[in-house]
Order: C-alpha cells, then sequence, then structure tokens
C-alpha cells in the first residue's frame, strides 16, 4: 500500500499529481491511499484513482456528513473505494466515528503512546589478539 500524505501532495503540486506519480511506479495490485482534510480533497483523490480515501481530523458530525457524500459520489463514479476516518480517535471515542459509509477507523494512540523497549542485536566483535586482564595476564 501507498499512503500520500500532506508532504507528498505538495511536492508534487496536488492530489491528481500525487496519486499519478504513486500509480506510474506502483503495481497494479497496489492499494493507493490519500489523507484528506476535505471534502473537497476526498473528490480529487477519487478522480485521481484513489482506492482508499483518509478523512483526517473531522468531527463525528462533519464527518458523518462528509462520508455520506463521498460514498453517494463513490457510487456514481466508483464503488469500490473505501473511507478511513482518522485524527484525534481514541479508544474512548472510537465509538463516535463509527458512521454509515466508514469503512476504516485509525487511531494513532494504538502505535503512538505505547511504551517502547531499546536493545540492540549488535554482535560483539573479537579480535585476535589477546586481552590483558588487570593483573597483567593474558586471557586466552
Amino acid at each position: 500500500m501507498v499512503m500520500l500524505k500532506d508532504n507528498h501532495i505538495w511536492a508534487t503540486g496536488s492530489i491528481t499529481n500525487a496519486v499519478k506519480s504513486a500509480r506510474s511506479v506502483a503495481g497494479f495490485s497496489v492499494k493507493i491511499e490519500v489523507e484528506c482534510q476535505s471534502e473537497q480533497d476526498a473528490y480529487e483523490a477519487i478522480d485521481a484513482g484513489a482506492d482508499i480515501v483518509m478523512l483526517d481530523n473531522f468531527t463525528p458530525d462533519t464527518l458523518r456528513l462528509a462520508a455520506s457524500n463521498v460514498k453517494t459520489k463513490c457510487q456514481s463514479t466508483r464503488n469500490n473505494v473505501l473511507i478511513e476516518a482518522s485524527g484525534g480517535i481514541t479508544e474512548n471515542t472510537a465509538a463516535l466515528y463509527m458512521l454509515p459509509g466508514i469503512d476504516i477507523i485509525s487511531f494513532g494512540t494504538m502505535t503512538q503512546s505505547v511504551p517502547h523497549v531499546d536493545f540492540s542485536l549488535k554482535i560483539a566483535y573479537e579480535t585476535s589478539e589477546p586481552a590483558l586482564s588487570t593483573n597483567g595476564v593474558c586471557d586466552f
């Protein structure tokens, strides 16, 4: 999967250019997802050929309307576009985003707030020279 975020869109000049650029290097079976800040962005992503439209940082009320409008447009053009709700959604608020027209709900708190363990799998390099112990005797 290719996820196109704001930097990709800015770098190419538009959502359309970003999707076309990604599609030209991704295989035919690779899904392309576009992060959209508005309903208009979602329409452009759909028209450009995106497979998944992420409606980012919408409130539940604005998301309900936008998802309904986008799904209606999808039915008249392409029926297979998935709509994802994202941005500011937590475990406690996820139920508010379980709306008609929403296929996927994602929330970064699942991965961004998890404590991590810092460890290394570095292999110690051993030299062929014997090491001197603290008492001046060589250890072999």
